[in-house]
């Protein structure tokens, strides 16, 4: 996998034709990524985001017997009258769970609850808005239709349907169909480990004063926040000094425990550390330059059956590497269908300016105008040191290669930050 065109890279604000384009650096790394096949039983209360194993059919009918979907009176079709108006006869009441035992005959009608089940003799549900009820009897004009208000066994699922096929990751809805189902477990992949850590004696642990030149860990956070909203298993490796033994003995520890290695930092021309060093002596490592900003430096490969990437150290560039390369890694050893990130096409309220060459995720926000359609403009500095600006934004703002500047009003891709999970 070692790339060794790639290996002598320029620096990162020089321009360069042969750098890999976003969509060739993420369909080479989604080449090498294989879902996890382990699978495990869970209750269904525990299966919320996780990814079905197994095709799920549904072995009754939901609803399981015919039902008012109205408060009304249950009547025949038949005495549904064509003109003038009819009075019908009460004989009894019919409440969710607990069906009526006798039989409706012609002339007669029943009250009935929403959820109630049919009664025998009966197919149509009158409202009880649109009736006009005198002690034990009820009177109905002309213009209903038979079979109205009335919700048919299986109508949201017949017995034998594929309800969901593998590959699907469970929203609540989903968890409440498995329980219309009476399923009370569900099969699911495991969840992929991730291990991750930061290096270098510059860094210091958030609670702990900072020492002289020293700055705080900030991208092992992101990176545990990021995770955590994919429902991942987390190593947090911490903090791993900057010398060879440790380094080495760090990628060794999490190589043999993950799926999936993320660290930040010591991908760089020149960089004078041991990361980039220990990478190159695992032997199956690319490092990469990718025509975008920010995040241009990218080391991805494969140890054994673990996959490892190696994220730049800038903040800010070590969450957009992580959103359009680690994420769909991910997602897809979950073992999910779609894996790419979701976009929209939204009018911006600012002018917008880049260099072109490179494709440019611009952190912007998302709001609505007075005109109700929704907007979105730049958070203003875009610096990959800038944190505070991807605090501020809820989307990327995607500029394309070859763009140089966008005008106020012009249609930019935009992806938000709720559709990247």
């Amino acid at each position: 996998m070692t790339d060794n065109t790639s290996n002598k890279m320029p620096g990162c604000d020089e321009f360069d034709p042969n750098a890999l384009t976003v969509e060739q650096a993420r369909s080479r790394i989604l080449e090498k990524v294989n879902p996890v096949c382990e699978i495990e039983s869970l209750p269904i209360r525990e299966a919320l985001n996780r990814v079905l194993a197994m095709n799920v059919e549904s072995t009754i009918d939901v609803p399981s017997h015919i039902n008012s979907a109205m408060d009304g009176y249950a009547i025949r079709a038949s005495d549904i009258p064509t003109d003038a108006s009819r009075t019908l006869q009460i004989t009894g009441t019919v409440m969710a769970g607990t069906p009526l035992t006798i039989a409706i005959a012609e002339g007669e009608c029943a009250r009935i609850m929403t959820g109630g089940k049919m009664p025998e003799g009966t197919d149509t549900v009158i409202m009880q808005e649109h009736v006009e009820r005198v002690d034990d009897t009820i009177t109905i004009t002309a213009g209903h239709n038979p079979g109205q208000n009335v919700r048919q066994a299986g109508e949201d699922l017949a017995r034998g349907d594929t309800v969901f096929r593998t590959g699907r990751q469970f929203t609540p809805a989903d968890i409440g169909m498995l329980a219309s189902m009476g399923n009370a477990t569900t099969s699911v992949f495991r969840k992929p480990k991730v291990a991750f850590f930061s290096t270098g004696d510059e860094l210091c642990s958030v609670g702990q004063p900072l020492g002289d030149g020293q700055i705080y860990d900030s991208n092992r956070y992101t990176l545990d926040g990021m995770l955590r909203r994919l429902d991942v298993e987390i190593i947090d490796m911490g903090i791993i000094p900057d010398q060879r033994d440790l380094i080495e003995a760090a990628f060794a520890k999490a190589t043999a425990e993950a799926d999936i290695v993320v660290t930040t930092g010591g991908v760089s021309v020149g960089e004078a550390d041991f990361v980039k060093e220990t990478m190159d002596k695992l032997g199956q490592i690319g490092f990469w330059k990718i025509a975008m900003k920010p995040g241009r430096p990218l080391a991805f490969g494969q140890v054994n059956n673990c996959l490892l990437f190696g994220l730049p150290g800038n903040p800010v560039s070590a969450m957009v590497t992580f959103y359009q390369f680690v994420q769909p890694a991910i997602l897809g050893m979950m073992g999910i269908a779609e894996v790419l990130p979701k976009f929209l096409q939204l009018k911006t309220k600012n002018k917008l300016r880049k260099r072109p060459g490179r494709l440019e995720f611009q952190r912007g926000v998302i709001s609505t105008a007075t005109t109700g359609e929704m907007v979105v403009e730049s958070t203003g500095a875009q610096g990959s040191g800038i944190l505070s600006s991807m605090s501020e934004a809820n989307c990327f703002i995607e500029l394309p290669l070859e763009c140089s500047s966008v005008e106020a009003g012009d249609t930019v891709k935009v992806q938000p930050f709720a559709g990247l999970i």
